[in-house]
């Protein structure tokens, strides 16, 4: 028996969970087809997900296509849960796109191509809604080619679109037209097969042909186009031929090392954690102890229980093996990107952009604070990158965002899961610090009033936009016990969290130039005396010190978050639509007409895209439609906006420490 894990990926409202539900009743999985609109489908468990009609976390089901055990994963369509995506792609095999008919490519779309594309992951185009009144199949074809790749090929012909009858036929090897667009698709990836077409194209055989799709389509060459309609179940009989043909199985040796991911953490009713973990080589069993975690938090733990997707749920079983999804049990700790067994390094962690928005959650009364902080932590297990930032000095907590639909559905979440009312402040942008040249800075035991027995030399210089920060030695490691090294390596992670201006700082290189420490010592005939020996702890104290240090000296620019937007408005509407798009700082292209329409492209700062989005309706009679995505991040124009500091920020760290303990040397009383 084979797997194929494989993901159902569309903008919202494509219809991605109305054809997750048609492909389980096909395969016999479900009698009845569940509503999106009702909240019965099988894949939308959440009280959430069903009352909004949306999806908002990742769902696996599975269902048997001949010798083929489909994982088939439910992803939300919003931008607003684009984390959900990223986590899933990692997993996957082979994906189905889904387009509408009626709306044809939108923004969500694009991005989500994009990045199956440049991760290579074969994908087929199922075009949906084909019996919904405005169903353009032909023109809908001509935009997947134009917006998305031109290595697309409608695998048949839409009759009668555009009502309840519409019928999907697909082509066959007696249809020439077919089996010539085909070749000529082929041939652009394979020179043997030009060749032979050159020579004679009526010498080469259908069944080569399918063989050479099936292959291009496993390499992400080409994109096989499916029509249908999952409410009627029109074309997908074909779509599900073609995800057993075209698409690869999971391969993987179950004999090999334990090596998997985890893309998904929920909570049982006592608390426990189940972790959904997608198995790349070697074998899982019932109490084997099992290796997860990244870098420091390296662990291990024993699995109390395997369940492995089989016909639409999760079974317990006894094992789970190379190129399956289970869920593990009892691997206390563990969180969303934990590598299980041997880590997969040349794997990348993030395709998509980081939340570049923010607000501070309210508790409504404000007694429910510490219940608050809670319960946002258990949303961060399964949403690492809502990044709680907890202010002691405000009593604050604040939350990383993608947009507003996702702050609506942490507040409900809150409110109907943890029973806590909230409200949230105007949400602000996330900008980042980078460093605008070298500086470097320390401090030495025992000289200009260092209180602490350590000696740190750190120097800071700018690395390539996109680099992250680095961290390197220019001393000997054997210098300092590894304990020291640690500590100071960890702390300059964590100072770089909150730069001059409160933002994080990143593309930077931390080099340790100098060390030194007093070794572990005592008075004659005595026990350990920390006032003669260097701890980890003078260390942590230190290094935010010499390191902000070096960061002043070095400078930093704030850089906030630009969106790439393409505007499409009536082109008599662009005279009066250009300067609110001055006074929002958005710097578009040159217009391009298409008749009564105009096209405009261009960046605009991340924290007026919302205010456009609004304004838009009204500037263009209600006929213009916004795609947007971030782009890049820019220097910030003007005075540069500082992020409210927590007592954690090491510039107050700084302050506090150097005062209290001169402070206490000189005989004063620390405040």
């Amino acid at each position: 028996m084979h797997t194929l894990n494989l993901g159902i990926l569309a903008h919202v409202d494509a219809g991605k969970t109305s054809l997750t539900e048609r492909l389980l009743h096909t395969a016999g999985v479900i009698d009845e087809i569940g509503s999106v609109d009702d909240g019965s489908t099988r894949t939308d468990s959440l009280a959430l997900e069903r009352q909004r009609g949306i999806t908002i976390k990742s769902a696996v089901v599975s269902f048997a296509v001949d010798d083929t055990t489909v994982n088939l994963i439910d992803t939300p369509g919003h931008p607003d849960f684009i984390a959900e995506v990223e986590r899933v792609l990692n997993v996957l095999d082979g994906a189905v796109l889904v387009v509408s008919a009626v709306e044809g490519v939108q923004a969500q779309t694009r991005v989500l191509m994009r990045t199956l594309r440049r991760l290579r992951i074969p994908a087929l185009i199922f075009v949906n809604k084909v019996d919904r009144g405005g169903a353009r199949d032909g023109a809908v074809l001509r935009g997947i080619a134009e917006k998305l790749t031109p290595a697309v090929l409608a695998m048949g012909r839409v009759e009668g679109p555009g009502g309840p009858g519409a019928r999907c036929v697909p082509y066959t090897g007696a249809d020439t037209g077919f089996t010539d667009r085909l070749t000529e698709l082929l041939a652009d990836h394979d020179d043997a097969l030009l060749d032979a077409y050159v020579r004679d194209a009526a010498s080469l055989p259908y069944h080569r042909l399918r063989e050479e799709l099936a292959a291009q389509t496993g390499r992400a060459l080409v994109h096989p186009v499916y029509f249908g309609s999952a409410i009627t179940g029109a074309g997908v009989d074909a779509l599900v031929a073609g995800v057993r043909e075209l698409l690869p199985a999971a391969r993987g040796d179950g004999a090999g090392p334990v090596s998997g991911t985890v893309f998904k953490v929920e909570r049982g009713p006592g608390g426990e954690r189940t972790a959904y973990v997608r198995m790349f080589s070697g074998t899982v069993r019932v109490r084997d102890r099992l290796a997860f975690g990244r870098d420091d938090r390296r662990t291990e733990g024993k699995v109390t229980g395997i369940s492995v997707f089989d016909q639409g749920s999760a079974v317990s079983g006894p094992e789970v093996g190379a190129g399956r999804i289970a869920k593990l049990q009892g691997l206390t700790g563990i969180r969303i990107g934990d590598p299980v067994g041997v880590p997969d390094t040349a794997r990348p962690r993030r395709w998509f952009a980081p939340p570049t928005l923010e607000s501070v959650v309210v508790p409504r009364p404000p007694a429910n604070r510490g219940e608050l902080h809670i319960a946002l932590a258990r949303l961060a297990e399964q949403d690492p990158l809502i990044d709680l930032r907890q202010d002691d000095v405000r009593d604050e907590v604040s939350v990383s965002l993608y947009g507003e639909v996702q702050k609506e559905v942490i507040q409900a979440t809150l409110a109907e899961e943890f029973g806590i009312g909230v409200t949230f402040r105007e949400t602000t942008t996330i900008c980042l610090e980078r460093p605008d040249g070298s500086g470097a800075a320390h401090e030495i035991i025992e000289q200009d009033g260092n209180p602490f027995l350590a000696t740190i030399g750190l120097r800071v210089d700018p690395a390539p936009a996109g680099s992250g920060i680095s961290y390197r030695l220019e001393v000997e490691l054997g210098s300092m016990p590894f304990s020291l090294m640690r500590a100071v390596e960890d702390t300059v992670k964590e100072t770089l969290a909150q730069g001059i201006h409160g933002w994080q700082v990143t593309d930077c290189v931390v080099t340790l130039t100098r060390s030194g420490y007093w070794p572990r010592q005592s008075h004659s005939h005595a026990t350990f005396d920390k006032s003669m020996s260097s701890t980890a702890g003078d260390f942590r104290d230190l290094t935010p010190l010499v390191l902000m240090d070096a960061l002043k000296r070095a400078g930093t620019t704030v850089y906030e978050p630009v969106h790439r937007f393409r505007l499409e408005l009536p082109a008599d509407l662009l005279g009066p639509v250009l300067p609110v798009l001055a006074r929002l700082r958005a710097v578009p292209g040159t217009p391009a007409p298409h008749g009564a329409v105009c096209v405009l492209e261009g960046e605009v700062p991340a924290a007026r895209i919302h205010e456009l989005q609004q304004r838009l309706p009204a500037l263009t009679r209600g006929e213009g439609v916004l795609e947007s995505g971030f782009a890049r991040y820019l220097p910030v124009v003007g005075t540069p906006p500082d992020r409210p500091r927590t007592d954690r920020d090491p510039l107050h760290r700084k302050e506090y420490l150097l005062r209290t303990v001169r402070g206490v040397a000189a005989g004063e009383q620390p405040r």
